[in-house]
């Protein structure tokens, strides 16, 4: 069973991914952007926790994820949007780019979406996405 923590971080974290989108398609509009921001982060810390949500962006080893997501987070605050989210997708792919694969294969499972996915060029391109093609053989 979910804690209503869990789901309120969920949430924070659709909308602010929902916000950012907005804020892109409206022609990187700061105000959405800085809103999805703030809501994605918040609702990451809310999910797993504050003390891990610290711990996971600032290991060692995603230092340059971590920063350029910060950097480009305060970028889009002091007004440079279209700068701040070029240099905070950098820094997303980076720190979550691990996930990629565990989601793409989720959604691969999915009715719609897996009939999408398995289409000729999608499949190719979403296969160097994930990088599903780099398998140990069983």
């Amino acid at each position: 069973m979910m804690s209503d923590f869990k789901k309120i971080g969920i949430g924070l974290t659709s909308i602010g991914l929902a916000f950012t989108f907005l804020g892109v398609l409206l022609l990187f509009d700061k105000r959405l952007l800085a809103m999805g921001n703030v809501m994605f982060l918040s609702g990451v810390a809310m999910i797993i926790g504050m003390q891990r949500s610290v711990r996971f962006f600032f290991i060692k080893r995603r230092w340059k994820g971590s920063a350029c997501f910060f950097v480009g987070m305060a970028l889009v605050l002091i007004g440079w949007p279209f700068t701040g989210i070029i240099i905070e997708a950098f820094g997303f792919v980076n720190l979550f780019g691990d996930f990629f694969p565990v989601a793409i294969s989720f959604m691969r499972s999915m009715p719609v979406i897996g009939n999408i996915l398995s289409l000729p060029y999608i499949t190719d391109a979403v296969d160097k996405l994930a990088d599903s093609t780099n398998k140990l053989p069983v």
